[in-house]
């Protein structure tokens, strides 16, 4: 009965107002009603995907990805202490902020989400211990690594309701008190994802309203306890459900105001002759010409350069994604836009570019000793044919265009490749398995702090032993522990890169980063080809007034996991009609 109340009064206060109510349309997926539940922890719970979900449930921070810096939310203030060898991460939340109850959000509503986060084996309490509730509003999260990444999982996770998931967190913490470990909690797992509240509490500006809520459509309306309501320009959410042939057909029709299916680039084009805008963020990834160091002569640092001077990365990224695949420029293992945050310009200018030059990539494969035979295919040293066979994930469309575009390139160059589908599931698992000779994988991540792009690099596909498997199998058989540079002699960039998430003095951070960029930049353990860009289809003069231009630094933030309309709507910034 409260809850129909609540959306009444949303509604009446939209009426009231007295103007046409300002809608926000949009697309996801969502599971529908009847699966979908309000147990946020577990499989198939409510979920609008992203902005949508930030929307109804605040993070403490957002991050500004083009600044490299968080900007409060939820939290009022966060610290590491001590400053310098913090054994605390200390977090304080705004004050007046409320569920849509009516009820305010404290420091109880954050341990509750923790404990069962524990139960649910968030990876958050890798870096965490215990958490203490200091006062009303104020949280002490105990560190067991302190770590940049800490501090972002923390900012960055959602704050559910204590009076939801009250009654099972106070059950985790009384077995954690009895010196009792997840393990122990197997049965209380198993009783929890039974669990179905018959609500849901919202802390964002918008709630789902359960009367408009189908297989096609769903809303979501304002949360009339929303503590900063008059910064939200937006009356109605609509989301419509669907995949990309659906999405398509919506958005031609202009029923679709904005949208992050992977379009083709003929779908976008069809877009473009709209007069849609189309938003390219960066999503930090994209695919990688990826060896089996095992074969000769994959495992000559020349001969990887040389590669990297024979293809054109602009030319491949085009083909695949058209204006939304992005050749790499800088070859650090990380994202261009990442390497402008993380790294200074004289930094940067020492970095290889590997600028297309068939030429010079010619001749050191004839310093290699190689040569060219009459047939226009190139021999090694043992007079071997540089014949290979190049998997490609069969069912990832742009990608199989990155491989068949390699072929080609390489094929003129002199180096034969045959391009063979498998499965996407399966390819990872094959070249795990050291079954492969050249591969189209994954290079970088879609998260601004280095590590992550680093660790796929040089350990995703890498020895299990790497991975903290126990397992034989070698993978990409790259050694790790002993690895030569020039730039930097010999190297265990295994230890360099997980020690580049302990400690939070920033600037030892950052020049942990360089050393590893330079390290990539140099011995190319992958070819990055090219940076998958967003090709997001944002509609203005309908519903929305003006999207700001394409060239904002917002648009610098992933649209996934930090999205720039969750920000825009948030402040003010995107405005409805």
């Amino acid at each position: 009965m409260r809850k129909v109340l609540l959306v009444a009064l949303a509604v009446l206060m939209i009426a009231s107002v007295g103007f046409a109510v300002r809608e926000f349309h949009g697309a996801w997926p969502y599971v529908v009603p009847g699966v979908a539940h309000y147990n946020m922890f577990v499989t198939n719970a409510i979920n609008f995907g992203t902005p949508y979900n930030e929307l109804m449930w605040l993070r403490p921070a957002l991050y500004l990805w083009a600044e490299g810096r968080y900007i409060p939310n939820l939290a009022e203030s966060w610290k590491f202490e001590p400053e310098n060898n913090p054994e605390y991460f200390i977090m304080t939340l705004k004050k007046g902020v409320k569920w849509s109850d009516g009820t305010e959000v404290t420091s109880k509503d954050v341990w509750s989400t923790y404990m069962v986060a524990y139960m649910m084996g968030w990876v958050v309490w890798n870096y965490i211990d215990d958490v203490e509730i200091v006062d009303r509003y104020t949280v002490k999260f105990h560190l067991t690594k302190p770590s940049l990444v800490a501090e972002r999982l923390i900012l960055r996770n959602p704050i559910y309701a204590d009076e939801i998931f009250g009654e099972w967190a106070e059950k985790v913490a009384k077995m954690l008190k009895e010196g009792k470990t997840r393990t122990d909690m197997k049965d209380l797992i198993v009783k929890f994802k039974d669990f179905k509240p018959k609500k849901a509490l919202y802390d964002g500006p918008f709630m789902l309203d359960t009367n408009r809520f189908t297989e096609a459509e769903a809303y979501l309306i304002r949360n009339p306890y929303y503590y900063d309501k008059d910064k939200i320009k937006f009356d109605v959410i609509k989301l419509y459900r669907g995949e990309l042939s659906q999405v398509v057909s919506l958005v031609l029709a202009g029923e679709i105001d904005y949208a992050t299916h992977a379009f083709t680039p003929a779908i976008e084009k069809q877009f473009e002759l709209m007069g849609v805008k189309i938003i390219r963020p960066p999503l930090g990834s994209g695919p990688a010409l990826t060896f089996n160091m095992k074969i000769y002569p994959f495992n000559l640092k020349k001969f990887r350069q040389a590669l990297a001077y024979a293809i054109n990365r602009d030319e491949n990224g085009y083909v695949s994604m058209a204006k939304s695949g992005v050749g790499v420029k800088y070859m650090a293992g990380m994202s261009d836009n990442m390497v402008k945050v993380w790294m200074k310009p004289d930094e940067i200018a020492q970095l290889n570019k590997y600028e297309y030059n068939p030429k010079k990539a010619e001749q050191m494969l004839k310093e290699l000793g190689f040569t060219k035979g009459g047939d226009g295919i190139w021999r090694d040293d043992k007079g071997n044919k540089l014949e290979f066979e190049l998997l490609v994930p069969a069912e990832w469309v742009d990608w199989v265009s990155a491989g068949e575009n390699v072929a080609s390139q390489l094929e003129k160059f002199g180096i034969k490749l045959t391009v063979r589908g498998v499965t996407w599931t399966q390819q990872p698992r094959q070249i795990r398995e050291g079954k492969f000779q050249l591969a189209i994988q994954l290079w970088g991540t879609g998260n601004p702090i280095p590590y992550y792009a680093f660790w796929n690099d040089f350990i995703r596909l890498n020895h299990e032993k790497y991975r903290g498997g126990i397992g034989s199998n070698e993978g990409i058989a790259l050694d790790l522990e002993n690895y030569e540079t020039e730039c930097c002699g010999k190297v265990n960039v295994y230890d360099l890169i997980m020690n580049s998430v302990v400690g939070v003095d920033k600037e030892k951070i950052r020049q942990s980063y360089v050393k590893l960029a330079k390290i990539f930049n140099e011995t190319l353990p992958i070819i990055p080809l090219w940076e998958r860009y967003g090709n997001n289809p944002a509609l203005e003069g309908v519903r929305i007034k003006k999207w700001p231009d394409v060239n904002d630094p917002i648009y610098k933030n992933n649209p996934y996991t930090d999205s720039f309309v969750t920000i825009m709507i948030l402040t003010g910034q995107l405005e409805g009609m």
